[in-house]
């Protein structure tokens, strides 16, 4: 199907129809005139007529000086026209001409001299406004200056899209000769130039006479092979006076400044929304692991492709962490994160190693400096610098690591380890401006790590010596069956004071204790052990249940203000009986052979340390078969449930067919205690043994 859009002026060759007048001649008005060898006038044409005021009746066959030339000038004209025809040089130049109304105009002429077929001579002569033409000569000079001198690339493109005309400046964006333009397409000169995306945009402009301006493009040309340009392209249709199309017209105007002002101004619009991020997602807790995958997610996509964070194994454990120019870094990797480079992720040291990296090694020479290291560009003699070994460095290689950046984590002082970056898929290396954000970020997440990791170690001394506290007791002792648990609280809490005890006693008899100092940490866990303690030596002597626990309780009240619960019971396997007493304590649950699991009703009392509270001691049966579960407040409160929901869920699993005790005390945990509960937990189970 044909077009329907105005016929395109593209140098159409035969069949394809005669090209539409362009209007220049119309709007020049070129009069044509024919005298023969004696100066009359043979051929006359309308612009004639309209420039010169005679009708061609009134023209022809006269002789034209005398028609059309004032007396002053005949000699003079007579002369010209003879020479014309003698010689055969044409001649040129503005000539006053008298009009049939008596005005006078200066005409513009080209005469030449006609032979026809006969060998007949004629003069020929080609007049148009002088005027007209000296506007329309101003008019083509000041376009060729203005398009000449433009510091905006322009260019014209033919109805086939080659160029047909380039400015200087095109010239010089393009880094090709106007010449070497000519006949050529966008994509044939300039094909890093998003040429496709502009072809099509022409091709529309073509077609539906609709512009384009300000269209942005990025790409490189022969002027600069090695960096990234930017334009803005406007495009227009470009049609002669008369409509006809010949063809497209493009200005290309230089805007890389522009463009990378604008990028680094979204760079750094990305650093702070990076830094802020940073701020809120880095040190949520202080678990050391966590706060490390922060840091590597944070980093991973915005900086890198591949980020790890490893600290010196020293500073895991507490101990300086010094390295001396000649001795290995030993590093525990804590986290690391890819995005799209699965052969990266797999050359990483996975989290929880401990790697030794010589003294030659990039990640050594960041923690042994406690200075950045930043290599743009990386080498394949490079990739044995950065990986933990060959086989690592093959890996990286299959990656695409092509930038890579090391800077170290410094807190207090102290050089902790460092954040190891490379990118793969993206394909910028790392500059000065990543090389700020990356220790802007490392500076951040430093003494969170920090924090995390002196949190780590004295909470690791407080469990330690909580579980040195705790008694190990044979799982038969007396009459009873027994089996307890201890679980700290969740990583980023500290150790609290819960404790239990299995005590035998004389006659067979064993005292079952379970409680909970108030607070967390050391203190408490201190002052768990010298609860413990006390409750060991005053249940030797055989005490009421009651009367031991008044003893704990001026006990208590005089370790610094210090207040714990307490459940203290006493079972006899003679008299199948437990004697129990109470110190602020959740009750204890006795599950019954045959029958169901009940919350024993016993006198809360007041916990220790409160003082002047009187306790008291009541008698439960305990067959043999019976259980008696034990517990701090850790297995069954949360800040989601009420608690007689969650004493209900207690009861329904201890409602269950008959299991080991053991079986038991994992069953509680697994289903009551969360791993990130803010309370450790302490249970005793203790069933009462036949035959006894």
């Amino acid at each position: 199907m044909g077009s329907t859009g105005p016929p395109v002026a593209d140098g159409a060759g035969p069949g394809r129809g005669a090209a539409r007048p362009s209007g220049l001649l119309d709007e020049l008005g070129v009069a044509s005139v024919v005298l023969d060898a004696d100066g009359r006038i043979v051929l006359w044409s309308p612009q004639a007529e309209e420039l010169f005021g005679y009708p061609a009746a009134e023209a022809l066959g006269r002789y034209a000086a005398r028609l059309m030339v004032h007396e002053q000038h005949l000699d003079l004209v007579v002369k010209l026209f003879n020479d014309v025809l003698s010689t055969g040089r044409g001649w040129a130049g503005a000539f006053p001409v008298r009009r049939k109304d008596g005005s006078t105009r200066l005409v513009e002429f080209r005469n030449m001299r006609l032979l026809d077929d006969r060998g007949d001579v004629y003069a020929l002569g080609l007049a148009a406004d002088h005027s007209t033409v000296r506007r329309l000569e101003r008019d083509v000079a000041l376009s060729s200056r203005i398009v000449a001198q433009s510091p905006i690339g322009l260019a014209v493109l033919d109805g086939g899209l080659r160029y047909v005309s380039v400015n200087p400046a095109l010239e010089r964006i393009d880094g090709v000769p106007a010449d070497q333009h000519l006949g050529r397409t966008v994509r044939e000169v300039a094909p890093g130039m998003d040429a496709d995306a502009l072809e099509d945009a022409a091709r529309r402009v073509l077609e539906t006479g609709r512009s384009v301006v300000d269209r942005s493009t990025i790409g490189r040309t022969a002027a600069d092979p090695d960096e990234d340009q930017a334009w803005s392209v406007s495009l227009y249709r470009l049609e002669d006076t008369l409509g006809t199309v010949l063809g497209v017209a493009m200005s290309v105007v230089d805007v890389t400044e522009q463009y990378r002002a604008g990028v680094e101004a979204e760079a750094a619009r990305r650093r702070l929304a990076l830094i802020a991020d940073a701020s809120t997602r880095i040190g949520t807790t202080l678990d050391l692991e966590l706060t490390a995958r922060e840091l590597a997610e944070v980093a991973v996509p915005e900086l890198a492709d591949v980020a790890a964070v490893d600290l010196l194994a020293a500073v895991v454990e507490g101990r300086p962490s010094t390295v001396g120019p000649a001795e290995p870094a030993v590093i525990r990797a804590l986290a690391v994160r890819a995005e799209g480079s699965p052969e990266a992720l797999r050359a990483a040291d996975p989290p929880g190693q401990v790697a030794r990296y010589g003294p030659d090694r990039l990640v050594t020479q960041c923690v042994r400096t406690g200075r950045p290291v930043l290599l743009p560009q990386v080498k394949d003699e490079d990739l044995p610098r950065i990986a933990r070994s060959p086989e690592a460095a093959v890996l990286l290689s299959r990656a695409g690591v092509h930038s890579y950046l090391a800077v170290p984590l410094i807190a207090r002082g102290e050089v902790l380890g460092a954040l190891d970056l490379k990118r793969t898929g993206n394909p910028m290396p790392f500059g000065e401006d990543d090389l700020l954000l990356a220790r802007e970020l490392a500076a951040r997440a430093a003494v969170q790590i920090d924090n995390a990791r002196w949190y780590q170690n004295a909470r690791n001394t407080a469990l330690t010596l909580q579980r040195s506290l705790l008694p190990s007791h044979p799982p038969v002792t007396g009459g009873l069956e027994v089996a307890s648990r201890y679980q700290p609280a969740g990583a980023t809490v500290e150790v609290g004071g819960d404790w239990f005890d299995v005590i035998p006693l004389e006659d067979g008899k064993t005292a079952l204790v379970v409680g909970d100092v108030m607070g967390s940490g050391i203190n408490a866990a201190a002052t768990m052990g010298r609860l413990r303690t006390a409750t060991n030596t005053l249940a030797a002597l055989d005490l009421d249940p009651a009367r031991l626990l008044e003893h704990l309780d001026r006990i208590t009240a005089g370790l610094d203000h210090s207040i714990a619960t307490c459940l203290y019971a006493v079972h006899d396997p003679r008299l199948r009986q437990c004697r129990i007493a109470n110190a602020g304590h959740l009750p204890p649950v006795r599950v019954r052979a045959g029958n169901g699991p009940e919350l024993l009703d016993l006198p809360t009392g007041a916990p220790l340390g409160v003082g002047g509270v009187a306790f008291s001691t009541t008698v439960f049966d305990l067959d043999p078969g019976d259980q008696l579960v034990l517990y701090t407040d850790g297995l069954v409160e949360t800040r989601r449930h009420s608690l007689d929901e969650r004493l209900d869920t207690l009861m329904s699993l201890l409602n269950g067919p008959a299991r080991p005790l053991e079986e038991i005390c994992d069953l509680l945990l697994r289903t009551l205690h969360h791993p990130d509960n803010h309370d450790d937990v302490a249970l005793l189970i203790a069933r009462a043994r036949t035959g006894t």
